[in-house]
């Protein structure tokens, strides 16, 4: 029987469009507002990477990392449509964040009805946009979202629809998502496993779901196969293999269980904070689920995917806050799915027909609140002062300024090294680097293949001479460790002084004060803060 609450026409039935046209306009303003926020660390990598390939350079060859190759390419795809500076990077998220909206508008849809996939999507954009799970930086957990969603509805599509092909287009979709971070292949194998779970219970003899399953997998891993192809080809797989897999593995396994529970509720913790009643919601939501079959076409799938979503941001047990964005599309869902149970529950006939608008009050309070309580960040901050408010002394804010130098003191053809972990001024210099250790952290970290990379980095620095070379004297650029193998360190000091002078020393001072000094006002100065920034010329070019 139809609740009268929503019959058509009714004015009560346009409040959840109402509802989240109101959240979206807000969401893409902020986001719009805020598209010139400085490039963080891992930004500021995948843009470095994007401009390579852009330039035909192929990953693994000027910067060494552990992620493989998908979010350079996004980034590339952005950078080549709306310019390479921080703002196209964002707009290009911005665009992702959206078609991520629609699609889990779909998902929902498919699994609950039209009312409840708007409440996910609006509980989706206020969460995905948090500054606890750094919404509003182009991290690769925002691609993968994107790619998963895709995934699973071509997934559900084969079949209803029967068609073996769109198994294998859902591969792809889950194969796209795992080279834009590792830690996809949880929801890839969820995929699998979920599809298995289907064509058993169907009247598919066991060689039709065999034959399924390999099309699914055999999608999932050609993404990952032409990486290989790639890499081969381009003379790089022993760099790709050693930190892809070899390094990666050692990173994965770098934390023990009490460390990886102290991290999750610190990085948690954080995130509750922040949008606690939307999360307060998604509990609810959780447990009507539970008890009720009713407006839920997939129970199973759905709880599998919060189990599945929950494994995928497990992954050497960081939990670093922008990991938790793998999460929400699944709260999300239990989000949508909370307030539609509520608002059937409340639109029963012995209700009057304005009833079930009363269900929609704890979401619209639960995402005031949330808008609220990052009031500052989203409404009153600067782009700048939102890096700040964010990562602290990170020299972020500063880089384009030290960049801008760098590019005016040099010809492209010029290279410059960065000691410490900044590859966003490597971007926006738009000059090759001297060594592929555009991060320090992995020379730092206690783990077998230290040494050997420090010794290549000096190595590298030492063969190509340079012109510029700047060091970052920001503790978090190193996380240097007590057991932490110190030959590049020694090495820098000494190498720097006999073959360079400073000329430029950019002494942040505090989250507003930042002091530049160049050429002769840089000699004999002395930074007061401990976070600064230090730029070196060759003394014989």
């Amino acid at each position: 029987m139809k609740d009268r609450a929503h019959s058509a026409g009714h004015p009560a039935s346009y409040l959840p469009y109402v509802l989240l046209s109101l959240v979206l306009a807000v969401v893409f303003s902020i986001r719009i507002r805020l598209l010139a926020v400085p490039l963080e660390r891992d930004e500021g990598e995948f843009a470095y990477i994007g401009q390579l390939l852009l330039k035909g350079i192929a990953p693994y060859s000027h910067a060494y990392t552990m992620k493989l190759p998908g979010p350079g390419g996004a980034y590339a795809l952005f950078m080549a449509a709306f310019g390479q500076t921080p703002a196209g990077i964002h707009l290009g998220l911005l665009i992702v964040n959206g078609i991520c909206i629609y699609l889990l508008y779909l998902l929902a849809k498919r699994l609950f009805d039209g009312k409840a996939a708007l409440y996910s999507c609006a509980g989706y954009a206020l969460l995905s946009l948090s500054s606890s799970v750094n919404g509003l930086f182009a991290h690769a957990t925002h691609f993968v979202v994107l790619f998963t969603l895709a995934g699973f509805l071509a997934l559900f599509s084969a079949l209803e629809r029967e068609r073996r092909s769109l198994l294998l287009v859902s591969g792809l979709f889950f194969g796209v998502a795992v080279t834009m971070k590792q830690h996809a292949l949880p929801l890839a194998l969820y995929a699998l496993l979920y599809f298995q779970l289907r064509a058993a219970a169907g009247p598919d003899s066991g060689k039709s779901r065999l034959a399924g399953g390999f099309l699914l997998a055999l999608g999932t891993l050609v993404p990952y196969a032409l990486i290989l192809l790639w890499m081969a080809a381009s003379g790089n797989f022993q760099q790709f293999w050693l930190w892809t897999v070899q390094y990666a593995g050692e990173y994965a396994s770098g934390s023990t269980l009490k460390q990886g529970l102290a991290n999750f509720v610190d990085s948690f913790g954080i995130i509750l904070r922040a949008q606690w009643p939307l999360w307060l919601l998604a509990g609810f939501g959780c447990v009507a689920l539970a008890m009720r079959k009713r407006g839920c076409s997939d129970r199973v799938f759905v709880f599998g995917f919060l189990l599945f979503s929950l494994l995928s941001i497990c992954p050497g047990m960081y939990f670093r806050g922008h990991y938790f964005v793998l999460l929400l599309p699944a709260v999300a869902l239990l989000i949508g799915s909370g307030t539609r149970s509520a608002e059937l529950m409340l639109s029963a006939p012995n209700f009057a027909p304005w009833a079930a608008c009363c269900a929609l009050l704890p979401l619209v309070l639960a995402i005031s609140y949330g808008f609220f309580q990052e009031k500052d960040c989203f409404f009153i901050l600067t782009p700048t002062q939102v890096s700040r408010a964010t990562y602290g002394a990170n020299p972020f804010a500063e880089a384009p300024r030290i960049a801008g130098y760098l590019k005016g003191h040099t010809s492209p053809t010029d290279r410059i090294a960065v000691f410490g972990s900044e590859p966003e001024i490597y971007f926006y210099a738009d000059r090759l680097s001297a060594t592929g250790h555009i991060y320090m952290y992995g020379l730092m970290e206690n783990q077998p293949f230290a040494e050997r990379m420090q010794a290549q980095m000096i190595g590298d620095i030492e063969a190509a001479r340079p012109k510029y070379i700047v060091t970052v004297n920001v503790s978090s650029s190193w996380l240097v460790q007590k057991s932490s193998l110190r030959s590049v360190l020694y090495w820098g000091e000494r190498y720097l002084t006999e073959s360079y002078d400073p000329v430029g020393i950019i002494d942040i001072i505090d989250a507003d004060t930042t002091r530049y000094l160049w050429d002769d006002q840089a000699a004999g100065y002395t930074p007061i803060s401990q976070n600064f920034v230090t730029v070196f010329k060759r003394k014989n070019p």
